[in-house]
């Protein structure tokens, strides 16, 4: 029933792969079910400091004996320089009303996000399976490095042009993010915003652009979602939003309640900069509506000011004031087990595919 390529490059059983979910949902439970249930479950491992990053891969291996993915954020190019003193001192009193609801006092610290090199030495010393970067590309040696250590390396693509890029750089697979998709825009080539592409559009060219297994990500919630990912070229889904409200995801109570509660008749999501200064997608609240007209800080500086904040409205249950990052079809989202996931999205899928041959002329 699967497509082939993605199963033998990954060692797995079924092409479902559990996005990242970096910055709390995704824990090693959550990756340990989806890879014992056969798919391929993920550590999302960019705001991690190294042992950190160490501690959980070391976590997901006591959890399972089946292969995993890490990923880590790749950011294209120099870091921004600091934004002046006025921005800075603008978008810290844009936030403090935020903050004080929530029983923070002070001012945030706008501390650096980890090292990339230092977390991809953590990479190589744990002999992680399989790896993945988003919202770029890494050198030729760290390429060289990783396969060398018998580690697969995949790379997230917006635009064909960016699969393309990732796959002279040495890529193995690539992940195709379409506009649907939850979560940071992976762009790296042009502003995300021309890289807004459905994935109706975006997967099929991406196909023929490349010679590696590409795997679809962006909308994908069900079999129907699978077996149409799968017409249009793709080898595999990554699937996010669908795994938010599953017992083992790290998401808190409210994360999950809101996902679970968008069924409204249009789009719940939106497109915002407020929480990161980087373009993602989240269930709209309060928080971004009042950001779309404020100054906001570029990434690192935003998120780095918006995470206490963050932290402090998960456990005060104030899901207003949380980044809710979700897929525009949210509104497919089912809690229980992850495995019980898994088995159910491979059911439908044979579903559909069964259905789809006896229509057939």
């Amino acid at each position: 029933m699967w497509p082939s390529a993605l199963l033998d490059l990954c060692k797995i059983e079924h092409p479902l792969i559990l996005a990242p979910l970096a910055g709390g949902p995704g824990t090693p439970e959550l990756a340990a079910a989806v890879c014992e249930a056969g798919g391929l479950g993920s550590l999302g491992g960019g705001y991690l400091e190294p042992e950190a990053l160490r501690t959980e891969i070391r976590k997901l291996r006591a959890l399972t004996s089946r292969p995993f993915l890490v990923n880590l954020f790749a950011h294209a190019g120099p870091p921004p320089p600091d934004p002046p003193a006025e921005e800075t001192a603008r978008a810290k009193a844009f936030v403090g009303p935020f903050r004080a609801e929530v029983g923070l006092g002070g001012e945030p610290a706008l501390a650096p996000p980890p090292s990339l090199h230092h977390q991809l030495e953590v990479i190589l010393e744990e002999s992680v399976p399989i790896f993945s970067v988003t919202s770029g590309s890494l050198p030729p040696d760290v390429v060289q490095r990783l396969k060398q250590h018998g580690t697969v390396i995949m790379g997230t693509a917006t635009t064909p042009d960016e699969a393309r890029q990732l796959v002279t750089d040495g890529m193995q697979a690539v992940v195709v993010q379409s506009s649907e998709a939850a979560g940071h825009r992976g762009t790296f080539v042009c502003d995300p915003e021309k890289a807004l592409i459905g994935m109706m559009a975006l997967l099929p060219r991406t196909a023929d652009a490349v010679d590696v297994p590409v795997v679809a990500a962006g909308g994908i919630m069900d079999g129907r979602g699978i077996t149409a990912a799968f017409a249009l070229g793709a080898d595999g889904v990554q699937l996010g939003t669908a795994f938010l409200a599953c017992d083992e995801s790290g998401a808190s109570p409210a994360y999950k309640a809101a996902v679970l509660a968008a069924r409204s008749g249009g789009d719940p999501t939106v497109l915002t900069r407020a929480f990161s200064g980087r373009l993602a997608r989240a269930l709209s609240n309060r928080f971004s509506d009042a950001a779309a007209t404020a100054r906001i800080l570029p990434y690192p500086y935003q998120n780095a000011l918006t995470t206490e904040l963050r932290r402090a409205a998960g456990r005060a249950g104030k899901a207003d004031l949380l980044s809710l990052w979700a897929g525009q079809a949210v509104a497919l989202a089912r809690s229980r087990s992850a495995g019980d996931l898994v088995r159910e999205l491979v059911e439908e899928t044979r579903a559909v595919i069964d259905r789809l041959g006896r229509s057939s002329p």
